[in-house]
Parts: structure tokens; C-alpha cells; sequence
């Protein structure tokens, strides 16, 4: 993300604040080991407001000044630090740079934050992430009440800035859905340098390692989630990350692994067989599974609710596993039962962006009286499309011949004006361009 969008949507964020201030935070390095740290990721909202890459910094955004409306406290320049871990933006570069109007050394924050504080009537700040910090704050808050005498107060109410910053993040501009083209242009390459490197007997680690160092070897800054490369029965488990199976002759192989560019990832899933070339059965339920990805996806488009990108693939996967003979009975009772849910188990969407489950609600802003009206798709808005069908290899009421089959296909769709945009629209997922590919 270049300063200028992050300018852009700090002058949205400041407009829509109207008489709070707030305080936005990034998070500090971890520790992953003795005195080794994992590698620091920006806090995403942090990361929105100010394009800032660097640990231990703090946002202060304060439209009811006149000057220093929006002010960064970070860590000072230090030669002897810089020469071990890496080069400082400093105050310096935190204006220069980053169009701070004011910027301030970390360590002077529980100093000046009071007079940052003073005189506005809400305090956006989201509480929970780091208890010390939220203590912090709340004691300047009554610091600055105890001394109320000389006129000024601290701010009366605090107020989670979710429900403004996220709603702006749900909603993607121009310049942040280029972005995302260019995550799903790496990520496009990796999927078929994966399809190309999968053989029966090749490791799951050695196709996390080729999709992961193409990221990197394209300008991304790595996978914007821990890469999910499931052999076989291992593509039931959802979140298996693990990888460290060899790939069976015969099996097929769940890729779902997506590029984070510029702080935005891509999010995609495919599945191919180890052998270049699908069985009858495999072939038979990618086709169930690829009928209802195409069905969500068509659902995709402005006016249409969140929902029904759900319920239509669903629908597709009931009939298509009906079909084949996993489920019996009527359609409409078996959506009615639920008992589909055997075979597929999450929902097919969820938004994506910063985050690869990105923030903005999915239901109606403003609804009342408890209900839950799902989300009006809307342009600027990007999904996920992903439906799957899971058959573990112990399940003795399947048919032998679907037993250990897990399959996903997942596409990044965007909403347009016109329809929508599929991001990743490009990466093979026919039968016949995934055993060309493959």
C-alpha cells in the first residue's frame, strides 16, 4: 500500500470520527523462540491508516485539532540497533514518509497523550488486545478527569472504531483491488507451479515449499495464511497445516494457499490428483463441487444478499451429491435436516482483503429488534466462493470408492457495478485445464 491510499483513507476515517478521537496501535515483534521473534506483520487496521511497516507504534488520529490531526509515535532512529535488526523510519521519516503531522518518539506517549486526549467527547479505541495498554489508556483518561478543575475533560465515552474503520475496509477501491489482482497473479503462479511439481510420492512439504518461495520470488511478502497442502485423507481436515505426509499414488492433493501483496491477500483453493489424472470417482465428485462453485459464483453480483451465495451452492452440492449417491433422499428435505452437513461443513463465503477473513459485517447495518438480514452485495465488496465436499477415509456408509476424498475449489471474487470480478479466475480448475496444468 502506498502512502497516498493511506492518506485517503485516514482524511475518510477523520471525517467520519466527528467530535472522538482515536488510538490505533500496532502490535510489538513476538518472541518465537529464545531470542529469536516471528516476522512482524503490521496490525491491519494500523496498517490502513498509515502504511506504516514498523513494530511498537502508536496512531493517534484527532480531527478536533487544528494541528496534529494526525500524529505517530514510533521508535527513535539508534545506529547500534539499526546495525543488528534492521533500518528505522525514526520521527523523522515518520513525517517525511509517512505524512505524519506530528510524530514522537514511543517513549514520550504517556507524556503527551493527555493533551492528545483533552477536549474530545469519544474515544475510539479497541480494548482487549493488550490488557497493559488498555490499563494505560484507561488510567490518562482518569488522570486527565482528576484535573477537570482547570476546565478541560477527558473523553466521556470510548468507542470501538470498528463499526466505522471496518465498514471502510469492507468496501475496496481501485487502487486496493489492484492490489489484489496482483495477489492472485502470484498466487496463480504458485498454484500451477504446484500442479507441475506434484507427483505420487512427492511430499506435502515440498509443495508448501515451492507455492511459499514463489510468493516471495514474485515480490509478495509470503503467504497471507499458513499454506494448507493436504495429501489424500488429510484434505478432510480443514485447517491441516501440518504437511508433512507423502502424497500416496492415486491420491489427490488440497491446495488452498494464497499470496499477501502490500498487506492484501489472495485466498484460493484447488484440488488435482497426484497422478496428472483424475479417477472415475475423483473425477465424478470434483465435477459435484465444481457445479456448485460456479452456481455461488454466479450469485455474486450486486443486489444479491451474502446469503445467497451460500444457499445456492449448497443447493448445487446436495443435488450433485444425491447424484452420485453419498446422500438419499429429497433435496428439500435433506436441506431441511441438515443432514448434508456430513459431507460439507462450512459456509461458502466470508470476505476477504487485509485479512484473509476480513472485517465488515454480514448483515445489514442498522437492523433492529434482533434480526439478522444478511448483507446486500455490494461493489467494492470481494468474497471468497468455496464450497467442498469432505469424505474421511473412515467412513464405512460412503462408497469405497469416495472414502479419503476431500475437495475444495475456491475462487476471489469481487463485486462490480456490472456483475463481478473473479480475481483468480485464471488459475486452472476444469478437470480438463487441471490435468493439462497438472
Amino acid at each position: 500500500m502506498n502512502t497516498g491510499m493511506a492518506a485517503a483513507h485516514r482524511a475518510a476515517f477523520l471525517d467520519a470520527m466527528g467530535d472522538g478521537v482515536a488510538v490505533v496501535r500496532t502490535g510489538p515483534e513476538r518472541v518465537r523462540s529464545r531470542d529469536t521473534h516471528f516476522k512482524f506483520r503490521p496490525d491491519s487496521d494500523f496498517w490502513y491508516l498509515t502504511a506504516f511497516p514498523e513494530p511498537d507504534a502508536v496512531a493517534v488520529f484527532a480531527p478536533h485539532r487544528d494541528e496534529g490531526r494526525f500524529v505517530l509515535f514510533v521508535r527513535p532512529r539508534d545506529p547500534e540497533q539499526e546495525t543488528w535488526h534492521g533500518r528505522r523510519a525514526g520521527v523523522e521519516g515518520a513525517r517525511e514518509r509517512f505524512g505524519a503531522d506530528e510524530a514522537f518518539p514511543i517513549t514520550e506517549l504517556d507524556e503527551r497523550l493527555p493533551d492528545l486526549l483533552k477536549g474530545a467527547e469519544r474515544l475510539f479505541y479497541r480494548s482487549g488486545m493488550d490488557p497493559d495498554f488498555d490499563r494505560k489508556l484507561l488510567g490518562t483518561l482518569q488522570d486527565i478527569n482528576a484535573k477537570s478543575r482547570d476546565g478541560t475533560h477527558a473523553p466521556m465515552t470510548v468507542t470501538d472504531p470498528s463499526a466505522i474503520l471496518h465498514e471502510m475496509r469492507l468496501h475496496k477501491s481501485e487502487e486496493e483491488l489492484a492490489i489484489m489482482r496482483r495477489a492472485a497473479a502470484v498466487t496463480d503462479k504458485a498454484h500451477r507451479a504446484a500442479m507441475q511439481r506434484l507427483r505420487e510420492g512427492c511430499g506435502e512439504w515440498e509443495i508448501e515449499a515451492v507455492v511459499d518461495g514463489t510468493f516471495r520470488a514474485e515480490g509478495g511478502w509470503g503467504p497471507g495464511y499458513t499454506t494448507i497442502a493436504a495429501g489424500g485423507d488429510n484434505a478432510c481436515v480443514l485447517h491441516y497445516t501440518t504437511n508433512d505426509m507423502v502424497v500416496k499414488a492415486g491420491d489427490c492433493l488440497l491446495l488452498d494457499a494464497g499470496c499477501e501483496f502490500d498487506g492484501y491477500t489472495a485466498d484460493v483453493t484447488r484440488t488435482f490428483p497426484a497422478s496428472g489424472t483424475f479417477t472415475g470417482a475423483q473425477r465424478e465428485l470434483y465435477q459435484v463441487v465444481l457445479d456448485a462453485q460456479l452456481a455461488g459464483c454466479a450469485q455474486a453480483v450486486a443486489g444479491n444478499s451474502f446469503l445467497s451465495v451460500h444457499e445456492t451452492a449448497t443447493r448445487s452440492l446436495v443435488e450433485g451429491l444425491v447424484a452420485v449417491g453419498l446422500l438419499s433422499g429429497k433435496v428439500d428435505d435433506l436441506l431441511e435436516s441438515g443432514d448434508f452437513r456430513k459431507y460439507t461443513i462450512h459456509r461458502t463465503s466470508h470476505w476477504l482483503g487485509i485479512d484473509v477473513h476480513d472485517v465488515g459485517s454480514y448483515h445489514e447495518p442498522g437492523t433492529q429488534n434482533g434480526s439478522t438480514r444478511s448483507r446486500t452485495l455490494e461493489p467494492g465488496m470481494v468474497l471468497t466462493v468455496e464450497p467442498g465436499v469432505y469424505v474421511t477415509a473412515d467412513d464405512e456408509s460412503a462408497p469405497e470408492a469416495f472414502r479419503g476424498l476431500g475437495i475444495r475449489i475456491e475462487d476471489d471474487v469481487a463485486i462490480t457495478e456490472g456483475g463481478h470480478e473473479n480475481l483468480t479466475a485464471s488459475i486452472p480448475k476444469t478437470i480438463e485445464e487441471v490435468e493439462a496444468a497438472c
